[in-house]
């Protein structure tokens, strides 16, 4: 058993579970924190794909009671039903577009040096966004309509881009499209369950090859390490966005990058 090997995949666990949910990019994260590790090879690139597996099942566990309850009465209910709607149509834009590009993106865009861009201009593009965003005129993830789905649907289609962050994208969308700050967090932490299940499954089918029995207790270490560290922060930003603005994000995403660039040179 290599511990270094474990360390590694703790730490990356780790980075995985506390960025996915926040608007900082976890994809842009890993990328940064996996190349400083050197484990940015075949095996650290499945490895990504199982520990972000650990972090949408700590969304599935959160919500466990909503979850259910919607699938138990998506036959009677008419808001069971509008959410599930919803939420097919805010995952298809992303997910054509990220199947019709999945090759081009993973092969051009996944570096330090975009992702370190990606961050800064995220970064002001927050807090432009905080500065301008009109008044919330929906306040529960029941009040959506299709309307609201296909437009933070488009939105999260902008965080194919690696630094962009899936979480910020769909977060600040919804706080353009006049989403209250809890509602747009609560639909982006729903909307993660489809998009990353398959975006995950995607990924596993095209990298079933590089999976190996001896790897087990690297993946075992971060996929727990990422699935308790997500629920912590899932727990946590439904609080903070109740009482704080995504300011501080946009000051630690331009700061993170801007140390990504002087790393970089």
């Amino acid at each position: 058993m290599d511990i270094i090997l474990l360390l590694k995949a703790l730490i990356l666990g780790l980075v995985e579970g506390a960025t996915e949910f926040l608007p900082v990019s976890s994809t842009g994260h890993l990328i940064v924190v996996g190349d400083l590790l050197h484990f940015n090879d075949d095996k650290g690139k499945v490895f990504e794909i199982v520990i972000q597996l650990g972090a949408i099942l700590a969304v599935c566990w959160e919500y466990r009671a909503k979850i259910g309850h919607v699938l138990v009465s998506a036959k009677q209910e008419a808001a069971s039903q509008r959410l599930i709607f919803n939420l097919i149509v805010a995952f298809l834009p992303a997910a054509v577009l990220g199947l019709a590009f999945h090759h081009q993106i993973k092969q051009y865009l996944f570096s330090p040096l975009t992702v370190a861009w990606a961050l800064i201009v995220g970064g002001f593009a927050i807090l432009l966004i905080e500065r301008f965003a009109p008044q919330p005129d929906t306040h529960t993830v029941d009040e959506m309509d299709w309307k609201h789905a296909l437009k933070v649907g488009f939105a999260q289609a902008i965080a194919l881009f690696p630094g962009v962050s899936r979480a910020g994208a769909t977060i600040l969308g919804g706080v353009v499209f006049r989403l209250s700050r809890k509602t747009a967090t609560e639909f982006s932490f729903f909307l993660a369950i489809p998009v990353m299940f398959a975006a995950t499954a995607l990924d596993i089918y095209k990298s079933y090859g590089d999976l190996h029995l001896a790897d087990l207790p690297m993946f075992v270490v971060g996929f727990v390490t990422a699935f308790i560290s997500a629920l912590l922060v899932v727990r946590g930003l439904l609080r903070y966005v109740s009482h704080h603005d995504f300011r501080v994000f946009a000051w630690y995403r331009i700061g993170f990058g801007l140390l990504v660039l002087a790393y970089l040179n």
